[in-house]
């Protein structure tokens, strides 16, 4: 399972993006809203989460989790005390960390970027506490992977995959969505 968290202000292209190349690959995603269900992106697309986050009582069957950035959705998913929750966990039981745009901010900030390679959206580097800063569109290290922004999210959903079920399999889903 993949959880993908949504907080109201998230980038839309940077959350839809994943779960749709995710589920093109057989892998099971679900989206969690941050306080609620309906959760307004920051270019006023709403979305209908799966399910909210008091709903979660673990994650136990967690194969990764995904924050996409945007504004204010950045700030408000590490306001959020079950994304920290999540990642601690995730951190705590080598399970793969996504992070796009903004969002690798909420990583830095908690302390688990010390000594990885990053990347995020520029003016956030300064929050990437203790990262080896790339210049990538997308930089994996380890089981957490980050990438810059919405212009790569096509990228970063493939490099999930990548490293959910192979690279292989992430090369069967660029090639049925026609990509280079």
């Amino acid at each position: 399972m993949v959880y993908l968290f949504l907080a109201d202000g998230f980038e839309e292209i940077e959350a839809l993006t994943p779960v749709d190349v995710l589920r093109r690959g057989k892998i099971e995603v679900t989206t969690v809203g941050v306080g609620k269900t309906s959760v307004k992106g920051s270019h006023g697309i709403t979305v209908q989460a799966d399910i909210s986050d008091d709903r979660l009582t673990g994650f136990d069957d967690a194969e990764a989790v995904v924050l996409p950035g945007g504004m204010p959705g950045t700030r408000n998913l590490a306001a959020c005390d079950k994304v920290q929750k999540a990642i601690k966990y995730c951190t705590a039981n080598d399970i793969l960390l996504g992070a796009i745009c903004a969002a690798p901010s909420v990583l830095g900030n908690a302390g688990i970027l010390e000594g990885k390679r990053a990347v995020c959206f520029p003016g956030f580097e300064g929050e990437l506490k203790g990262a080896v800063q790339g210049e990538d569109g997308v930089c994996r290290d380890g089981n957490i992977i980050t990438a810059k922004g919405m212009g790569v999210s096509l990228d970063f959903a493939l490099e999930l995959l990548a490293a959910l079920r192979g690279r292989d399999e992430a090369d069967r889903v660029r090639k049925s969505l026609q990509c280079r």
